[in-house]
């Protein structure tokens, strides 16, 4: 899963809409919808500019030359440009105002995704399941486990589906800047031309890897934190209870190193061959599925492009760092 994924906000179950009388203006539950939708909406807007040079990065565009540096045992390497070098020359080109291109469908996706993550909710209460106890056996516990992850991805799962159009939307607005082209402007008008050049189909590339990511991302997770938890946290110890309510965070950052590639595949699949110089060759050849686009990377060594964005090294010839 992704940073988005990771990030996601979950609209809990509220009261019954009877609760709120007549008159009395939106109940608890609307009011919790309304706050969830508005911190993703803030969440997204704050961390815009990260994902907008990650997706630069991740599409090969490096407008900037590597520089000479020293690693940690002083040797000297190249390293291209990190997160806010490459920011600073995003607003040298477009202004500050250029750091948030594509802002408006992810907005509207980031929205979809939760509110569709709240209805799945509250038609499947996860009251329904029971959680896990300390008293119950390997077995019970397990099972448990296994139920509660099936009832996460189901909501993952939808709201990836229901967001994923306007996904694409923003993933195409941002790369626009590699070759200053404005096909992609407001959603309307990209809906439009999603619609006459690729069909229903062109709203929903790069959806299974992205899928396949979350799917993976929550099962590991989960289990791995159960499994420590369980077997590796010793119930005597003072803060037995605090290291637990952690693990599944930590597990999180581990697990999402892991299903990075399926990110990065979503993403570059949702920009091939749209139109745009970005993703057509000579800077990346037209892939006809995720599958050959995944092993392309494999094999130049770059499933996990764009991971970082503090510490880049630029592979070049010793001469030209000695």
């Amino acid at each position: 899963m992704g940073a988005e994924g990771m990030a996601a906000v979950t609209v809990g179950p509220g009261v019954p809409p009877a609760a709120a009388g007549p008159g009395m203006g939106p109940g608890p539950a609307e009011g919790a919808d309304a706050l969830f939708v508005a911190l993703s909406a803030g969440f997204t807007t704050l961390s815009h500019p990260l994902l907008y040079v990650k997706l630069l990065v991740q599409v090969g565009h490096e407008p900037l030359p590597p520089t000479v540096g020293r690693n940690l045992l002083g040797r000297k390497v190249l390293y291209l440009p990190g997160f806010f070098t490459y920011a600073r020359h995003i607003v040298e080109v477009d202004g500050k105002r250029g750091l948030f291109r594509g802002l408006a469908p992810r907005i509207l996706s980031s929205t979809l995704s939760t509110v569709s993550r709240g209805r799945v909710k509250k038609a499947f209460p996860l009251e329904d399941i029971e959680h896990v106890s300390n008293k119950d056996d390997v077995k019970t516990s397990l099972l448990k486990v296994a139920k509660e992850t099936s009832h996460e991805m189901m909501m993952q799962c939808v709201s990836r589906v229901i967001s994923h159009p306007l996904h694409v939307i923003s993933m195409r607005c941002m790369v626009q800047f590699v070759g200053r082209e404005v096909k992609y402007r407001g959603v309307l008008s990209s809906i439009g031309t999603i619609w006459k050049e690729e069909g229903l189909l062109g709203f929903f590339v790069g959806l299974v890897p992205h899928i396949l990511g979350d799917v993976i991302f929550l099962w590991c997770c989960n289990l791995l934190a159960h499994l420590i938890n369980t077997y590796a946290v010793d119930d005597n110890f003072s803060q037995a209870s605090v290291i637990r309510s952690y693990t599944k965070f930590v597990m999180g950052i581990a697990v999402s190193m892991l299903t990075y590639p399926f990110l990065l595949v979503g993403d570059l699949m949702a920009v091939n061959n749209c139109g745009l110089l970005a993703g057509l060759p000579p800077r990346t050849p037209v892939f006809s599925s995720w599958i050959q686009c995944w092993r392309h990377l494999s094999a130049q060594g770059q499933l996990f492009r764009g991971s970082s964005l503090l510490f880049r090294r630029a592979s070049a010839p010793a001469y030209l760092i000695d």
